[in-house]
Parts: structure tokens; C-alpha cells; sequence
């Protein structure tokens, strides 16, 4: 330990008077720089922090809704499967007034015939007869030609809306 003797003058002065230390003013100015910058870098963090507790809020609350909707979804699936199931859609259609299909309607050989005449009924034009010898000469020339509605539509209602 270095003993330390005491000046003759109470308060000596210490350096020169008229020479100001300018070691000590870059000093100041280098420990307020750094301080600042500590202290931005704190705020900075802090907003950091902030912004991720918001974010990890808003993501529960996200992860909620999901589980919700995810739900919601399930359960409208379920509901749809009810109403599409065959024993609803059978009593649906006993209350509109259908019966159900009988055996002697089904007839898979008929079915092929009638749509076959079908399409030759609708592809033969009102104004035209096809040729017998050029059947596929007429059906193309048929083709082209625009079709005459097969009915009139249904008369509306002559009454106002209300």
C-alpha cells in the first residue's frame, strides 16, 4: 500500500489553470456514446421482447379459432353425411309423394334402345328429313343448324309481386 501524504495547501490546485484536460472531454464523449448505444440496445430489445410475447398471443388466439373452425367443419361434415344418407333421402321422397322404383321399370336392354332414339330424335331437325341413302351427310348438315325448342316454357304467373 503506497502512503499518500497529504499537500501543504488544502485545495492545491491540480494541472495547469489555463490548459483544460482535453483527454478528459473525449473521455465524456466516448462514455456518453457508449452509454447511449447501451441504452438504445436495451430498448431495442425490449421492443423485441414485447413484439414477440404479442406475436405468440396472437398466435394462440389463431390456434384457437383453428381448433374452432376445424370443429365447426367436422360437424357440418357429419350433419351433410346425415342428410345424404339413403334412409333420409327415402323418407324425403315418401314426403314429397314418390314411390320407390319396382323391378319391372329397371330393363338395362331397353334403357340402351331408348337412349339411342332419343339422340336420333334430337339430332333429326324439324324442317329436315334425312336422306336414306346419306345418313351421316344429313346428321352433320344436322349438327350445324340450330335445334327448335322442343315445348314453350311454362306460362308465368300474370300476377304482381307483392
Amino acid at each position: 500500500m503506497v502512503r499518500r501524504l497529504p499537500s501543504k495547501h488544502r485545495n492545491a490546485p491540480i494541472g495547469h489553470r489555463g490548459e483544460p484536460d482535453k483527454n478528459a472531454f473525449y473521455r465524456l464523449g466516448l462514455l456518453l456514446v457508449v452509454g447511449l448505444v447501451l441504452a438504445c440496445g436495451f430498448v431495442y430489445a425490449g421492443r423485441q421482447h414485447f413484439a414477440a410475447l404479442r406475436f405468440g398471443y396472437e398466435t394462440e388466439n389463431l390456434r384457437r379459432e383453428r381448433d374452432q373452425l376445424t370443429e365447426d367443419q367436422r360437424r357440418l361434415i357429419l350433419q351433410r353425411e346425415e342428410a345424404a344418407s339413403p334412409v333420409r333421402l327415402e323418407q324425403a321422397a315418401k314426403q314429397l309423394g314418390l314411390q320407390p322404383l319396382s323391378p319391372a321399370q329397371i330393363d338395362p336392354l331397353r334403357q340402351g334402345a331408348n337412349n339411342t332414339a332419343k339422340t336420333e330424335t334430337l339430332a333429326v331437325r324439324t324442317n329436315e328429313k334425312p336422306q336414306r341413302g346419306n345418313e351421316r351427310a344429313a346428321k352433320r348438315e344436322a349438327e350445324k343448324k340450330p335445334l327448335k325448342p322442343a315445348a314453350k316454357p311454362l306460362a308465368k304467373s300474370h300476377r304482381k309481386p307483392i
